[in-house]
């Protein structure tokens, strides 16, 4: 059951899939958290695996940076091997001043500045939104073990390098914070019926001028990983 970016057979993935935009991050969360993590995917270095957690199947493989590269993951995860949820557990800069670094956000809808809907030819401006019922239980679980956290506008953005710096416009209209992938996720997961969310560790504040390590982009965020897990 190939397809062009995932060498897998049918089956090997569980229903949920964790995925975070870095293959070692991927690695870190099978080997901490799963029970009997296999390697299911190793296509272009993009770690693919599948275990148990608390008894039952999770997956969790890798999307690369941006949302090309989302695009296509999460596309053949739900239409070629049944996954019916994809949580991105992912990192991202925040606009708002009451964010710091490890605080959590998690992405009702996503703006962007991508054409990547450009391909429904629909009437009008599609808005990509999560599936409530995971934005629901992960702000629960983010109430349960005492984690800052908000829920709202993410912008997924094509540009980590901006040559006008316009980024801070978007915190005008309430938007949270910035990263790179949830608007594709977004997307598919509405054009195939199935279940998305987005949850952010702010690894960069925008306004207070705040950096995480890479180490600590790698490994270090456990709190969103943790309720990603729970919800899986």
């Amino acid at each position: 059951m190939s397809t062009p970016h995932i060498a897998a057979e049918k089956g090997a993935f569980a229903k949920t899939v964790l995925m975070p935009g870095d293959p070692l991050r991927s690695e870190f969360i099978a080997k901490t958290y799963l029970e009997d993590a296999v390697l299911v995917n190793d296509v272009r270095g993009v770690h693919g695996y599948t275990g148990t957690y608390n008894g039952k199947p999770v997956s969790v493989m890798a999307s690369g940076m941006g949302q090309p590269a989302i695009g296509i993951y999460s596309y053949e995860l739900y239409n070629f091997f049944d996954v019916e949820s994809i949580i991105r557990v992912g990192t991202c800069g925040t606009y708002d001043p009451e964010l710091h670094l490890k605080d959590i956000i998690i992405a009702m809808g996503a703006c962007t500045d991508s054409n990547f809907a450009a391909q429904y030819r629909l009437p009008g401006t599609f808005c990509p939104i999560a599936d409530f019922e995971l934005v629901r239980r992960a702000a629960e679980e983010c109430e349960r073990i005492g984690v800052n956290y908000k829920v709202g506008n993410i912008f997924s953005s094509d540009h980590f390098y901006e040559d006008d710096h316009s980024g801070l416009t978007w915190a005008k209209m309430g938007v949270l914070g910035v990263e790179m992938e949830s608007a594709a996720l977004y997307c598919n997961a509405a054009r195939a019926g199935k279940r998305a969310l987005c949850i952010c560790t702010v690894s960069d504040s925008i306004v207070h001028n705040e950096r995480s390590t890479l180490e600590e982009r790698q490994s270090a965020f456990t709190q969103m990983m943790e309720v990603a897990l729970r919800l899986a």
